[in-house]
């Protein structure tokens, strides 16, 4: 209904569990953190997050992710 597109791909709570590792517990407490992103939009359903901006919190603050998620793909 005349909506622009968001600025790229979005991301929700599911998939940052998995870009993090961490369980629900950890998420709720890294994405009250004010350092984590504001979501893009915020849903009944819950909120969502653009992934570029979850990936430059990880990259900023989590860089350990990063290198663990490296490892996994060079072992697959």
């Amino acid at each position: 209904m005349g909506q622009d597109p968001p600025p790229g791909p979005l991301v929700g709570p599911a998939e940052i569990l998995q870009m993090l590792g961490v369980g629900r517990s950890r998420l709720r407490q890294i994405t009250a953190d004010r350092r984590f992103p504001a979501p893009f939009q915020t849903l009944i359903a819950g909120s969502v997050w653009l992934r570029s901006d979850v990936e430059e919190y990880i990259r900023k603050y989590r860089p350990q992710q990063l290198r663990d998620r490296d490892d996994e793909d060079e072992q697959a």
